[in-house]
């Protein structure tokens, strides 16, 4: 098995930018979702409710900043930007790290299990996508483990699938067949929760090896 893809999402619910190489942190992918989208009384909107926040890019800039659609996420551009996707009032702000993730700090699904899927990748918002996997083996994989040279994931839990995967990345169609189908042939299930439990580099093309529990620190609670 090998790391076939890795994605960053520097602002919360937006679209996000492929990477060659990742620091993993205790908070995931380095710079992965450390802005977020808030409304008037500071509370977390994400593209569940306001979709066309999906239709901007953010990545990381030379000095670190999130940058969205090529400009610095704090220009007034960009605020003009999310407040016509997600309403007015609204506007980014640095996030905090108990609204930083909805679940764990990693999603990691594989190459076979998207190939049963049939769908564009980019609807998952995978984090890592492990390739050389045949079928839905990750769906046997909760409470292991993926060793990727120094760093090693912890694998938690299947992930419920929402709304967000209806819509077309580029186009921001609004297929519901998407998650009525994950329903049907997954559970509402797919890809896995997961977290950092030894930080390292990573990087596409890197051998991935699956250990067991027994190998590391316990999975948290």
């Amino acid at each position: 098995m090998y790391i076939q893809s890795l994605t960053r999402y520097p602002v919360k619910s937006m679209a996000g930018e492929p990477l060659r190489e990742a620091v993993l942190t205790p908070l995931g992918i380095e710079g992965d979702r450390v802005v977020q989208v808030v409304d008037a009384r500071g509370a977390i909107v994400t593209s569940r409710r306001r979709p066309r926040l999906l239709g901007l890019r953010a990545s990381l800039g030379s000095d670190g900043e999130p940058v969205v659609n090529g400009r610095p996420w704090t220009d007034d551009v960009v605020a003009t930007a999310v407040a016509a996707a997600a309403g007015r009032g609204t506007r980014l702000r640095r996030g905090s790290e108990s609204g930083r993730f909805d679940v764990l700090p990693l999603l990691v699904t594989t190459d076979g299990a998207l190939a049963v899927l049939g769908r564009d990748p980019r609807r998952l918002r995978p984090n890592i996508i492990v390739g050389g996997v045949e079928g839905l083996a990750e769906r046997n994989w909760e409470g292991a483990y993926l060793r990727v040279g120094e760093a090693i994931i912890g694998l938690h839990s299947l992930r419920g699938r929402c709304i967000m995967t209806t819509f077309d990345p580029d186009t921001l169609e609004h297929d519901p067949e998407v998650l009525r189908d994950i329903g049907r042939r997954f559970e509402g299930r797919f890809g896995l929760n997961a977290w950092v439990e030894r930080p390292g580099v990573v990087a596409v093309g890197d051998r991935v090896e699956l250990v067991d529990d027994a190998e590391v620190l316990p999975r948290p609670r």
